[in-house]
């Protein structure tokens, strides 16, 4: 008698995994995924200053104009910058600017921080008061001068009330200078401000109380204390107010006019770069030899403010 035989046992499938609640699943990053992120960043760099960069290095060694497209001429561009008396005034003009302007960048609104760093009643107020020309538009900054430096505006009219006359602050050639530095730094103190604000909160309070402990007064504490404290950020401050006092336009150009002051004495190196590559006769080759000579001297004069950083460091 034939013995029945078992059935083959029945496969049990497993049941199907299930992911724990709370625990995030890992995905494979694909290889172009950070230059999808960053693509809309190098796009805009590279349609807006890397071709507009190159395009004027190009120009520099041609004749173009503005409507016609040019030859290439070498380095007569160049050539003629060495000759042109213009380009010796704004440069002249622009180094001056540079010399007025920085040191006080650099002092000034590290004193203004050291008042306005204490929390006393009131404080706010005056912190808003001082940054507020920094938010306000350089146009309107810059005709609100004009207004108050004006034959007829208000400075001279209080002059002539004490009996000391009216000055010429907008047509005289040095005189309109200086107002212009004036214009930039009263501008420029509470942007400046706060870069020592943020220095200053890391300064320790350990190091201004153990100067007081050894007898060292509130001058003696900022020239051994503070200073010393903040000296990378006197640096920072030094190469960036430098390079935008070598390009200053904005502040020029409304007080003293297109042409430049009398006789386009007070022309800057920026303000020559747009008289002569605009307009439908414009000289952009001319103009691009000039915007590269702009851009070495930033360049030279950010190289030579680190060089002297590193230089006192060692």
């Amino acid at each position: 008698m034939a013995t029945p035989t078992a059935p083959p046992p029945t496969r049990r499938h497993a049941p199907p995994r299930t992911r724990r609640p709370g625990r995030p699943r890992i995905r494979r990053q694909l290889p172009l995924s950070p230059w999808l992120f960053a693509a809309p960043g190098l796009l805009i760099t590279g349609v807006f200053v890397l071709y507009p960069f190159v395009t004027t290095v190009v120009n520099s060694f041609t004749d173009r104009r503005t409507l016609i497209p040019g030859r290439f001429v070498g380095l007569a561009n160049f050539r003629e910058l060495l000759h042109d008396d213009m380009f010796w005034t704004g440069l002249r003009n622009s180094t001056l600017y540079i010399v007025g302007v920085v040191p006080a960048l650099v002092v000034l609104p590290l004193l203004l921080a050291l008042l306005v760093q204490k929390n006393i009643p009131g404080i706010t107020f005056f912190r808003s008061a001082f940054y507020t020309p920094v938010v306000a538009s350089v146009v309107v900054v810059g005709l609100i001068w004009v207004w108050l430096l004006d034959e007829r505006g208000l400075v001279n009219s209080l002059l002539e009330t004490v009996g000391i006359g009216r000055v010429g602050f907008l047509s005289d050639q040095w005189l309109l200078l200086l107002s212009a530095m004036a214009v930039t730094v009263w501008k420029g103190l509470g942007y400046y401000m706060i870069i020592y604000l943020a220095a200053l909160a890391n300064v320790p309070r350990e190091l201004h109380e153990a100067a007081a402990v050894d007898g060292a007064g509130p001058v003696r504490r900022f020239l051994t204390v503070t200073v010393p404290a903040v000296r990378s950020t006197m640096v920072l401050v030094a190469a960036l107010s430098s390079v935008a006092a070598f390009k200053v336009f904005s502040e020029v150009y409304l007080m003293a006019g297109p042409s430049g002051g009398p006789a386009g004495e007070d022309t800057t190196l920026v303000m020559l770069v747009q008289r002569t590559g605009t307009g439908l006769t414009g000289r952009v080759g001319y103009a691009s030899a000039l915007s590269v000579v702009v851009f070495a001297v930033t360049v030279a004069l950010m190289l030579l403010v680190l060089r002297a950083d590193r230089r006192e460091e060692s």
